[in-house]
């Protein structure tokens, strides 16, 4: 159906109409559902973006005449100010997790107590250090390994396989790529990341809500322990202290050492905004480095805040054999200070010295 001009700009009129009117109707009602309470966050906004390290005022907004006799001022729960009238405050995110944070204030009228909230996203200040590697030497890998998880201890690479029908648990010979010993996972298992603490293996699986804990030396399961709001499991490294896990998002989930039960958390977010796809875990030097899933970028985490502060482009690499699968391996022997990094079914395996 065709429309002539004076038909379309009669359609136009009414859309803009529409428009407006819609607009208008919209923030009456939020003004509305302000004014319905007496007092509201004027400062700052639900969802606002911040940068971290820089300073945010915030402003309470009452009534015509009313006023507070005290306030006292919440982040994430935790208390951080109070102020005996309506004095102004400002929330340093400094040092602040990255990610949404809820920040909450009760307000204090004689004998009442009101509590209002509001949120902000906080983004790292500066975008992530492009560091540059070089490699110092390389090793075979076996080829039949669809790698999951990696780490050196003692001489021996520990290394977690992947796939269904094909999951294992192997200690390697770092100089030949011989498995030096190998247990296979049952066929209803997809095996995921892997970390060593202590005299025990901690490996996770992909979708089955389980995670499996060896003994280091004979590889004796000897428990196994389900996952709670990370619903599946990726990566795994640790600190000495806790144990840190993947499960594909920005999220990564903070474990105690002992139980494995999930005690916190962190948002992983750069300049840009959160770093999706985290899969397999390495801590070195204070900070997780985490492979990001179907690329060759890895990136370095502040455990703390959640903050990129480096990332590592390992697009150069070489492999020849044409089953080759993504880059996911990541080693670091903590006496030598030596890195390995290896990927899914790769027939090296590369010691790399990481450059600024």
């Amino acid at each position: 159906m065709l429309f002539g001009p004076d038909k379309i700009k009669t359609m136009k009129t009414r859309i803009l109409n529409w428009i407006f009117w819609a607009c208008l109707l919209t923030l009456t009602a939020c003004q509305s559902a302000k004014t319905a309470s007496s007092i509201y966050f004027l400062s700052p906004e639900s969802g606002t973006e911040i940068y971290s390290n820089t300073e945010i005022p915030l402003k309470i907004q009452f009534l015509e005449g009313q006023t507070a006799d005290s306030i006292v001022y919440f982040i994430d729960g935790q208390r951080f100010a109070a102020v005996k009238d309506t004095q102004s405050v400002k929330l340093d995110t400094k040092a602040m997790k990255m990610g949404n944070r809820l920040i909450a204030a009760k307000v204090y009228r004689g004998a009442e107590a009101q509590e209002i909230t509001t949120s902000i996203l906080v983004k790292p200040a500066k975008a992530p250090q492009k560091l540059t590697y070089k490699v110092e030497a390389t090793l075979p890998h076996d080829t039949s390994s669809y790698t999951q998880g990696l780490e050196f201890h003692d001489g021996i690479f520990y290394e977690s396989d992947g796939e269904y029908g094909g999951s294992s648990l192997r200690k390697v010979d770092p100089q030949s790529g011989k498995v030096l010993k190998r247990i296979d996972i049952s066929s209803d298992k997809f095996a995921e990341g892997l970390t060593v603490l202590g005299d025990k293996v901690i490996q996770l699986t992909w979708q089955e809500n389980m995670g499996l804990v060896y003994d280091k030396s004979s590889f004796k399961l000897l428990s196994t322990f389900p996952y709670q709001n990370s619903r599946v499991g990726w990566g795994l490294c640790n600190d000495g202290q806790k144990i840190y896990k993947s499960d594909g998002s920005n999220m990564i989930y903070i474990l105690n050492s002992k139980t494995y039960q999930e005690e916190g958390f962190i948002e992983v977010y750069d300049s840009n905004g959160p770093v999706d796809q985290l899969n397999e875990l390495e801590y070195i030097d204070g900070k997780i480095y985490a492979n990001i899933y179907q690329s060759r970028r890895v990136v370095s985490i502040d455990p703390k805040t959640g903050a990129v502060a480096a990332e590592i482009d390992f697009s150069g690499l070489s492999v020849s054999n044409a089953n080759a699968d993504v880059l996911n391996g990541i080693a670091q022997d903590a006496a030598t200070r030596r890195i390995w990094v290896t990927g899914k079914k790769w027939n090296k395996l590369f010691q790399i010295k990481v450059l600024n």
